[in-house]
């Protein structure tokens, strides 16, 4: 039973990252929810008492990897600059993923207070993650420094999300170009 639980869960999960992936937060909808897993409306409400529990579980499950994936690039990378680079540009090269465009959709959405919180404590990690790159430069304030940083990154990523004429490789190495210059200075 708890097996069926997990997994009847874990397919709503996947059903909200789809449905806010292909049409917003307009489209987080429990009927929605229900059809795209073949439940019944009223077991959607025994998984999740609301739509934003449903998106405080997809930050608590998404978040994480998201930044598993953020943090293993600058592993990677040798140096502060090239750590800072690291950062950049596997979170742009993350916009087309389905979980960053859940994220992004829930994001703008109206949420209540405690989603916005584990929304902003997630971001939060992401900026954590770079300051010691930033301190290795210099950097007299590298949380503020990672504040903005991060600032650069969220301009990058809603130009991508936008669909412009530009191509998101232009976006994502002027915003690199951007962020290495602000970062030396």
């Amino acid at each position: 039973m708890a097996e069926h639980r997990s997994m009847q869960r874990a397919a709503l999960l996947d059903a909200a990252r789809s449905l806010l992936s292909e049409g917003g937060t307009e489209a987080l909808t429990f009927p929605a929810l229900a059809e795209r897993t073949g439940l019944a409306r009223s077991s959607v409400y025994e998984y999740f008492r609301s739509r934003a529990a449903v998106v405080e579980e997809l930050c608590e499950v998404d978040f994480p990897v998201w930044a598993a994936e953020v943090s293993a690039a600058m592993a990677a990378a040798e140096g502060p600059e090239a750590k800072v680079e690291a950062y950049v540009r596997r979170q742009l090269a993350l916009v087309g993923d389905r979980r960053h465009r859940a994220v992004v959709a829930i994001s703008a959405s109206e949420l209540d207070a405690g989603a916005r919180e584990k929304i902003r404590a997630a971001h939060g990690g992401l900026v954590a993650m770079i300051g010691q790159a930033l301190g290795d430069m210099g950097h007299s304030e590298p949380r503020l420094a990672a504040m903005l940083l991060q600032g650069v990154v969220d301009a990058a990523v809603r130009r991508i999300e936008l669909g412009m004429a530009e191509d998101p490789s232009a976006i994502t190495d002027a915003a690199v170009a951007m962020a290495l210059r602000g970062v030396r200075g």
